[in-house]
């Protein structure tokens, strides 16, 4: 792969088993059906960021974060910039949130995307269950805006 062949790698994060934890993978799947043309966007969606992504955000000229907050209030959505986690001793591979992967993706591939962000709903139940909660479901027109419009002004920054 070509660097900055990725214009904009959406990570989407959650388990869909989980009521409002699957809001990450709901999200990444809204964004391949309505925001994935031919234009340089990839989605990926996992049940937990793991190190191997670290490869795929070291190439991606920005990278889109998409998870459920546990410490937001249920349905607030929030967009905000993520830098780098700063060194610490040993690395913990059981729980990458979005700065552990980008100081990872600096560490080994010594690049890391010129815009990143990490963008959150804040849930209201993490029950067993498939379906959302009310705050969550009444949020979800609110925050595919603000992702379309996000992704369009990643994809239409310069490399």
């Amino acid at each position: 792969m070509q660097r900055n062949q990725v214009r904009c790698l959406i990570l989407a994060c959650g388990n869909t088993l989980r009521e409002d934890d699957g809001v990450g993978p709901w999200l990444g799947q809204w964004v391949e059906e309505n925001c994935v043309t031919d234009n340089g966007v990839r989605v990926l969606i996992r049940q937990q960021w793991t190190p191997e992504l670290a490869e795929e955000i070291s190439q991606a000229a920005s990278v889109l974060f998409l998870d459920c907050s546990v410490e937001s209030p249920p349905g607030a959505v929030r967009l905000a910039a993520v830098e780098p986690a700063k060194p610490a001793p040993g690395l913990a591979t059981h729980h990458l949130g979005a700065q552990e992967l980008l100081a990872l993706a600096q560490e080994l591939y010594g690049s890391i995307p010129a815009n990143s962000l990490l963008l959150t709903i804040g849930a209201g139940s993490t029950e067993l269950g498939e379906s959302f909660s009310e705050s969550v479901t009444a949020a979800l027109p609110g925050a595919c805006d603000l992702l379309k419009s996000t992704i369009s002004q990643m994809v239409s920054k310069p490399v």
